[in-house]
């Protein structure tokens, strides 16, 4: 990220997509995160290839392969990755200051910054609480799809 970030912010000024949230949103459904690209082909290489083979050989296609057999096994994985993209998101703080001008359009990373001001005393209790409400959502978000992250976890040990 840190390495393409000028030519990002240059393309994006280019487009007349600076202020708005596209730039910080096409990163994350392109999956342009190294971390998810290495765990999703490990998990791939964790899968039995006796499942491919006896598909190949019952007349299923790369297509049919792919969206019959190995996209219901790859569930914990991808939402697995799908819980790291959005806590990553969610506590992004770099993208929005760079991409986003109007104090209307900054998300809550951003707010929390600018609610504390160094030239007058904050209001640390105000600024505890929203934290809190901050972190309310990924809470919800993790504790709902936490059984897939286990799911994940324990079908890593299985050999085919």
């Amino acid at each position: 990220f840190h390495v393409v970030i000028i030519p990002q912010y240059i393309i994006f000024n280019q487009l007349g997509l600076v202020d708005t949230y596209v730039p910080l949103l096409i990163g994350k459904f392109l999956a342009g995160d190294a971390f998810f690209v290495f765990l999703m082909v490990q998990f791939m290489r964790n899968l039995p290839a006796e499942l491919d083979e006896a598909a190949r050989i019952d007349g299923a296609g790369h297509v049919r392969i792919f969206t019959a057999i190995m996209l219901p096994l790859m569930k914990p994985a991808l939402i697995s990755t799908s819980i790291f993209s959005f806590i990553w998101s969610w506590n992004d703080f770099l993208g929005p200051l760079l991409y986003l001008n109007t104090p209307e359009k900054y998300p809550l990373p951003l707010a929390l910054r600018l609610f504390v001001d160094q030239t007058q005393s904050s209001d640390y209790g105000a600024m505890i609480a929203m934290s809190v409400l901050a972190l309310l959502p990924v809470l919800i978000f993790f504790l709902v799809f936490q059984r897939y992250i286990v799911e994940g976890v324990s079908t890593q040990g299985l050999k085919g």
